[in-house]
């Protein structure tokens, strides 16, 4: 019997190709990395009482030298849009539109999370966790640092333009919510579900307005110190009460601390603290 000697059969081209893939396939997956969490600036907050305020309800002189107050009075109006049940405000968001004098309407969609007990690492984690980190950069990370509380926000902001309006004048309810919905952040559009937030806001109304004045300033490690005194209605719905707010920004947390610890160390020692928090934002959506 001959046997009839045969070349090798040639490999068949796509061998290669599926070994590939099956071993890419069998191969452990790159663990993706989230993106670190944000890096805050500060800004503290302490409410000071009628004491620091002179007969024509501004910063008495004494007040101002205590706390380094140099600039005029500058006039700012807002409102902050929000359904009567407040449901926006119960999701940790609130939408504020603000007129400074002289510059265009500014609209601001914060989104807030409680830091519980100082722990601010934890509120960190919490809002990465939410999608708010430090790879988004259409959101700006601050700690609000007032006497007693802290409290981290995210804060997307926008413009329009105010020409047509005078002074502080704010447009009407109408338009202002029209803008507000018309600018939407997609993190508040998509908060509970698609299209959420529009909804929401498109039901809302004009808490306000309400008008300030901020004189500015530098002390300490802040050179952006201010004093806002706001009138808003008294809680019976008549007369008004003024709300005293001195603050201080910063971008480092040790700086933020030892202002904290000094302004009230101060303000006690002049018989000007108002020992509590009084959060701007609720007693407008309260009274408005």
């Amino acid at each position: 019997m001959t046997f009839t000697s045969r070349a090798p059969r040639p490999a068949v081209a796509g061998s290669a190709l599926v070994l590939a893939l099956s071993a890419a396939l069998l191969a452990p997956a790159t663990p993706a990395h989230a993106a670190a969490n944000a890096v805050p600036t500060y800004e503290v907050k302490i409410n000071l009482t009628a004491a620091a305020l002179d007969a024509s309800h501004a910063p008495s002189a004494a007040v101002r030298s205590a706390f380094g107050i140099t600039g005029s009075p500058k006039a700012r109006s807002y409102s902050y849009y929000d359904t009567d049940s407040r449901a926006l405000d119960a999701e940790g968001w609130s939408v504020r539109l603000r007129h400074k004098a002289g510059s265009s309407f500014e609209e601001t969609y914060k989104k807030r999370f409680p830091v519980t007990g100082g722990n601010l690492d934890a509120a960190l984690n919490t809002a990465n966790a939410a999608g708010f980190d430090s790879g988004d950069t259409n959101y700006e990370a601050e700690v609000d640092w007032g006497y007693a509380k802290q409290t981290l926000s995210f804060s997307n902001e926008d413009e329009r333009s105010a020409g047509g309006y005078s002074g502080t004048a704010l447009p009407s309810d109408a338009t202002g919510r029209g803008w507000l919905v018309d600018d939407l952040p997609g993190k508040l559009e998509d908060t509970k579900a698609d299209g959420w937030g529009a909804s929401t806001l498109g039901a809302s109304r004009a808490h306000g307005p309400v008008t300030a004045k901020v004189y500015g300033g530098e002390w300490g490690a802040s050179d952006d110190a201010s004093i806002e005194v706001l009138p808003v209605v008294g809680a019976g719905g008549t007369g008004t009460e003024y709300v005293v707010e001195l603050s201080f920004k910063t971008d480092s947390r040790t700086a933020a601390a030892d202002l904290h610890d000094d302004s009230i160390a101060v303000a006690e020692a002049k018989g000007w603290l108002y020992r509590g928090d009084i959060l701007k934002t609720q007693l407008i959506l309260d009274r408005y």
